[in-house]
């Protein structure tokens, strides 16, 4: 393989991250350097959950002095770092844009954080880049979900209809703050160069990384927000992070890693530990259904499991179908923390 990777920190280790370094010949990659603290139902003494994010974090800050790209999916505290600028001295950062597909919370973090950025490689106020904002038009996203359109969810139908139509009236009230806002630009100082990743390619020799469109973080306009997802190519090699697609939950994206077909795949799962609050049985079961197919249908020799989904001790159970398809499929499905001959936290402070 000339495509190589670690997983720096990831859920299963005890803070919440889907860190990951990746090399080849031609570049290192650190996506998603972020950590956040387990919830408090998780199992463990705030102590642990201290400590265990802290040394997260110094891996993470240890991993990005070997990179030479930072990939940051979104703006939620577990995939970037927000007040550390030290991490991106003399980086290339392909990062998600601030200016759509984001909700406010997120809009909010990404003034912030580029109000950093320009404070400390570039001396400014980012009040002094911002541009005009640029009124653009928006297709309805959901144009783009054709399988999930298509689903047969039974008596769950008239309300799903009835939260799609409640979620597109959001998403329009959400463009109009886009096309008000002002426009935060590509940023580029000696020691730092920013550049938006969605639908872009980007080359390094005989390395290849792609972005895809903003894809909902979660179920169709999960008021959660957007990401994209990072496909890395050399030689015919392709490693997929998926970030937050959270199952994946939407048919059209497990489809479209079917269709990818990469060789190592770092899939998050589906938020177990909310289930009943923000995750109800139709969309686990659609999650489930999903990383079936996935495991069934790809080519992938190694999927890591991890993220959202090693936050409580029965996700194992709740996800049972596809432990046992991969089992079925001679797949090799596995969490972050097992990929590095741990045992994942969870289940270690459930046995004490």
């Amino acid at each position: 393989m000339h495509i190589s990777f670690k997983p720096i920190w990831f859920d299963s280790l005890g803070a919440k991250s889907s860190c990951t370094l990746v090399k080849t010949p031609d570049v290192s990659i650190l996506i998603d350097p972020g950590i956040a603290i387990m919830h408090p139902s998780f199992p463990a003494s705030y102590i642990e959950k201290i400590r265990w994010r802290a040394q997260g974090e110094r891996e993470i800050i240890k991993a990005s002095e070997k990179a030479e790209v930072i990939v940051i999916s979104h703006y939620h505290y577990d995939h970037y770092f927000p007040k550390n600028m030290s991490i991106y001295e003399g980086k290339l950062l392909l990062v998600k844009d601030p200016n759509k597909y984001i909700n406010e919370s997120q809009r909010s973090r990404a003034e912030e954080f580029y109000s950093r950025i320009c404070e400390h490689f570039g001396g400014i106020k980012l009040e002094s880049v911002l541009g005009k904002p640029k009124a653009e038009e928006y297709p309805n996203p959901l144009n783009t979900l054709p399988l999930a359109m298509q689903m047969d969810f039974g008596d769950y139908n008239k309300r799903r209809s009835e939260l799609l139509d409640k979620g597109l009236k959001l998403f329009n009230r959400r463009i109009e703050k886009w096309n008000k806002w002002p426009e935060i630009p590509e940023l580029e100082f000696d020691d730092v160069k920013i550049r938006y990743a969605e639908e872009k390619r980007f080359s390094f020799g005989n390395t290849e990384l792609r972005f895809t469109m903003p894809l909902f973080h979660g179920i169709e306009f999960s008021t959660l927000g957007w990401v994209f997802a990072t496909v890395i190519e050399h030689d015919g090699e392709k490693l997929i992070h998926s970030s937050d697609m959270n199952g994946p939950i939407i048919e059209d994206y497990a489809e479209w890693i079917i269709k990818e077909n990469p060789d190592i795949l770092i899939l998050d799962g589906p938020m177990t530990y909310m289930f009943g609050y923000l995750l109800n049985r139709i969309n686990l079961n659609r999650a489930i259904r999903n990383a079936v197919r996935i495991v069934e249908e790809s080519d992938a020799s190694l999927i890591i499991y991890d993220h959202h989904l090693v936050r409580e001790k029965r996700f194992r159970e709740r996800t049972k179908e596809v432990w046992k398809a991969a089992k079925k499929s001679n797949k090799k499905l596995i969490t972050a923390a097992e990929f590095l001959g741990l045992t994942p936290k969870v289940l270690e402070c459930s046995k004490q």
